[in-house]
């Protein structure tokens, strides 16, 4: 396999799709994580900790971005969040939906440290399930 890249590249490009997946960017970083562990199986641990960690930066990405919005009165569908506070960052990492809950509790102004502690405990879990459907 001489046109796969190294390990340290493709634990790179892996960081950067994870941190990008977790934006308003329309991409995932499951088929990239996938190919790295596949390609790499030794850097399964590196690629778990390095997917989470920049999903969690992109999530936190999009923290900061609420944090900005000027607070207004609080939509209906934002009672759910402000009800159950950072525990429901553990779901972050689902499609659709986690985006706008770590915007939302940047707007709502959860408590940061919190919030990026359950953003990525939720999406660790999901990257070790993944790791672990790979082995």
């Amino acid at each position: 396999m001489d046109w796969m890249p190294g390990a340290e590249a493709s634990l790179g490009g892996l960081f950067i799709a994870s941190f990008l997946a977790a934006t308003i960017l329309p991409v995932g970083s499951e088929p990239m994580f996938m190919a790295v562990v596949t390609a790499h199986p030794e850097q399964r641990v590196a690629a778990v900790l390095l997917a989470t960690l920049g999903n969690t930066a992109g999530g936190m990405a999009g923290y900061w971005m609420g944090r900005l919005v000027p607070g207004r009165a609080l939509p209906e569908r934002l009672e759910f969040v402000r009800r159950h506070g950072t525990p429901v960052l553990l779901l972050a990492w689902t499609p659709f939906v986690g985006d706008a809950l770590c915007v939302a509790a940047g707007w709502l102004r959860l408590p940061p440290w919190r919030s990026a502690l359950m953003m990525g405990l939720g999406k660790g879990a999901r990257y070790v399930a993944l790791a672990a459907l790979l082995a």
